[in-house]
C-alpha cells in the first residue's frame, strides 16, 4: 500500500526564522526523519514550499506551491511561521511577484487560508503577533486569528506558540493530524493550543515550586530560590518546558537559572517585559497567579 504523502506549504512573514530552526533540530524523529520518512506509519509530510529548506527558489518555487493550490485543494496544510503585516497593503513582507509587482505575505495567506485543510501558526509571531507586533508595530502586523477573523476565513487553526516553539509541539501536533486528523475543541485551549502541550502552567512543574510556596525568592541571578522577584513569568505560563526540556531534553531555561519570558502566551513581549523585573500589576496577564 502506498504511503500517504500530506502537502505542506510553509509561510514565513516577519519574524526571525527561529522557528525552523528549532524543529530542524528536532531530536525524536531527526530533521531527515521528517522530511524524507513516514512520519507516522503510511503517511509523509511533503513541504512543497518552505522558503528555508526547499531546493527550488525563484519563479519555479511559487509556481510549485500555487499548483499545490491549484491541485490540492482542500488537502494541504499551511503553516504560517512569522507574524502578518498589514499596514500599507501589506508591501512589509512580500513572496515572489506577479506582473512585475511584489506579492505581500498578507495577500498569499489569505488566498492560501481559503483552501487549506488547516492552519498551523508556528511560534508567538505567528500565533499572537509577536515581537513584530509589539508597540508601536508600525507594520500593523498581526497574528493568524486576527486575519482569519478580519477576512471571515472559517478554516480550522492550531496555535503553536513559543519564541521558539519546541520541536516536539509542532511534531506532536502534525503527527496527530495524521493520525486521527484535525485536533477537536476537547483538544485544544481556549487559545487554540495543544492541551497536551499547553495544558499546564510552568508554575505547577517547577523545580522551584517549593522556594515560591516557602517564600524563598532569589534576588539576583545565580542565587537560590524561586525567580518571582528576578522576573520570572512561569506563574502566568502554560507550556510543559519543565518537563519536557529542550536540545534533546538536555535542560531549559529555569534549569540554567534564567527566569521564564512568558513567550508562549499573548501578553509576549509588552506585557511579560521588561523581562527580568517582576510583573507589578499581573492581573493583567492570563491566568491570574495560583
Amino acid at each position: 500500500m502506498e504511503a500517504k504523502r500530506q502537502p505542506v506549504i510553509w509561510l514565513q512573514g516577519a519574524g526571525c526564522t527561529g522557528c525552523s530552526v528549532s524543529i530542524m533540530n528536532s531530536v525524536s524523529p531527526s530533521i531527515k526523519n521528517l522530511l524524507l520518512d513516514e512520519v507516522v506509519p503510511g503517511s509523509f509530510l511533503q513541504f512543497v514550499f518552505h522558503p528555508t529548506i526547499m531546493a527550488a527558489s525563484g519563479e519555479l518555487s511559487i509556481e510549485v506551491m500555487l499548483d499545490t493550490q491549484r491541485k490540492r485543494e482542500g488537502s494541504y496544510i499551511l503553516v504560517m511561521e512569522g507574524s502578518i503585516p498589514t499596514a500599507k497593503g501589506g508591501i512589509f513582507a512580500t513572496v515572489g511577484e506577479e506582473k512585475e509587482k511584489p506579492v505581500t505575505i498578507l495577500s498569499r495567506f489569505i488566498n492560501l487560508a481559503r483552501g487549506a485543510l488547516a492552519i498551523i501558526a508556528v511560534g508567538s509571531c505567528a500565533t499572537f503577533g509577536g515581537i513584530p507586533a509589539a508597540r508601536p508595530n508600525p507594520t500593523g502586523s498581526r497574528g493568524v486569528k486576527d486575519v482569519l477573523e478580519e477576512e471571515k476565513i472559517d478554516v480550522p487553526f492550531i496555535n503553536i506558540p513559543g519564541c521558539p516553539p519546541h520541536p516536539d509541539w509542532f511534531v506532536g501536533t502534525v503527527a496527530h493530524i495524521l493520525l486521527y486528523g484535525l485536533m477537536g475543541e476537547d483538544d485544544l485551549d481556549e487559545l487554540n493550543r495543544p492541551r497536551v502541550f499547553y495544558g499546564q502552567l510552568i508554575h505547577e512543574n517547577c523545580p522551584r515550586r517549593p522556594y515560591f510556596d516557602e517564600g524563598k525568592f532569589a534576588r539576583q541571578l545565580g542565587e537560590e530560590g524561586c525567580l518571582y522577584e528576578l522576573g520570572c513569568k512561569g506563574p502566568f505560563t502554560y507550556s510543559d518546558c519543565p518537563l519536557r526540556h529542550w536540545n534533546g531534553g538536555v535542560n531549559w531555561v529555569i534549569g540554567a537559572g534564567s527566569p521564564c519570558l512568558g513567550c508562549t502566551e499573548p501578553s509576549f513581549p509588552d506585557i511579560t517585559g521588561p523581562f527580568y523585573e517582576k510583573i507589578s500589576d499581573w492581573k493583567k496577564l492570563r491566568p491570574p497567579l495560583k
